[in-house]
């Protein structure tokens, strides 16, 4: 069997056989040179996940929504997130400024539940986090005990929950999550800017180091496949600016938002996303559309959404919801069409209760 630092060499070159294609999702992570943290993803998928937006205050009671043994918790944060299908987290920021992204990763293996240790849906995994932890090291040294096992049900399309988790902070503190062979392997650094699906993140880093070597100014690799993405998304990254133009900034007089520097992370996932209607071999069946994008600015506490099916951006400041024990469950509603642009938060209803999160 080839050693994994070959078989990534072997990618790099094209002439290895080609790894399970994978969800066509990418998150890439700016810092600026005065400490500007901005985090951003493509949502790539093949069918319609009628995503919403949703708001979730602290001190809500939560339940892994993975059987007997699921574990529970309270909420010490609240958090605006983005729901696929409504019954699951697949994006979000905690009042803290830690992000939560899940990507696809076909590679992914649970392992298989132990009598008496907690359980957790995967539909719960990013939600569990941005409620329990403020920073990424400290949801690391928690989570590197692995508390939990992860119970992954099929979606609702029918396809296999298999994913990883790629959190990051205020700080520029980064870490991915992935479960090999029913381990829990764990990658934290400031330096993981770029996490992209397959390979492994380990291979992930091999190719990459591969594609520094030949200059992203000499040559980048095209294909919408998961590994060349990753290689664009980490050139592309690297020459933003790395001071933002104030004058963008202070653009709306009463609103110092950091545009600048978001357009510029929306403009990198762009350059990497799958135009929709994209129709690839059928060996490559889960390569898909990008259907959403997301921007969090973490310095100033603000989500931007940027859909793949409507022409505008718009943005939700946190300082502008409530997060306080007590304070009402909101959603903005975006499946169906609804089209909204600039300062989104007027337009939150209140429900009465929250999605119930996919059990197995």
């Amino acid at each position: 069997m080839l050693k994994r630092n070959t078989i990534a060499a072997l990618v790099c070159l094209g002439l290895a056989p080609m790894a399970p294609a994978a969800e066509a999702c990418t998150r890439a992570l700016y810092v600026s040179d005065d400490g500007l943290v901005v985090t951003g993803r493509s949502m790539d998928w093949n069918d319609d996940m009628h995503s919403d937006i949703w708001l979730f205050p602290r001190g809500m009671e939560r339940d892994g929504a993975a059987g007997p043994q699921s574990i529970k918790w309270t909420s010490k944060y609240g958090s605006l997130i983005v729901a696929g299908y409504n019954a699951g987290t697949a994006d979000g920021i905690n009042e803290k400024g830690l992000v939560a992204n899940v990507l696809y990763l076909a590679e992914s293996d649970y392992g298989a539940p132990i009598p008496g240790k907690p359980t957790l849906s995967i539909s719960a995994w990013a939600q569990y986090v941005l409620d329990n932890y403020g920073a990424v090291s400290e949801a690391v040294d928690a989570l590197k005990a692995d508390p939990f096992t992860v119970l992954a049900p099929p979606l609702p399309n029918g396809r296999g929950a298999q994913l990883h988790l790629i959190l990051s902070d205020s700080t520029g503190d980064s870490a991915v999550f992935e479960y090999i062979d029913g381990k829990l392997v764990i990658h934290h650094s400031k330096d993981y800017r770029v996490v992209t699906n397959s390979p492994s993140y380990d291979q992930q880093l091999a190719i990459d180091a591969y594609w520094k070597r030949v200059g992203g100014m000499t040559f980048l690799p095209g294909t919408v496949n998961p590994a060349d993405r990753f290689v664009r998304a980490s050139f592309l990254v690297g020459q933003l600016p790395k001071a933002v133009d104030k004058r963008i900034i202070t653009a709306l007089p009463d609103q110092k938002f950091a545009f600048q520097a978001v357009a510029g992370v929306l403009g990198v996932m762009r350059a990497v996303g799958v135009p929709l209607g994209y129709q690839g071999p059928a060996d490559q069946p889960n390569v898909s559309s990008t259907l959403w994008r997301t921007a969090y600015d973490q310095r100033d506490m603000i989500m931007y959404f940027d859909s793949a099916t409507t022409p505008n951006t718009f943005w939700v400041p946190l300082s502008k919801m409530s997060f306080q024990n007590g304070a009402p469950i909101m959603k903005l509603p975006l499946a169906g069409g609804k089209v909204y642009s600039g300062d989104a938060s007027p337009h939150f209803e209140k429900v009465d209760a929250p999605f119930k999160f996919l059990s197995p």
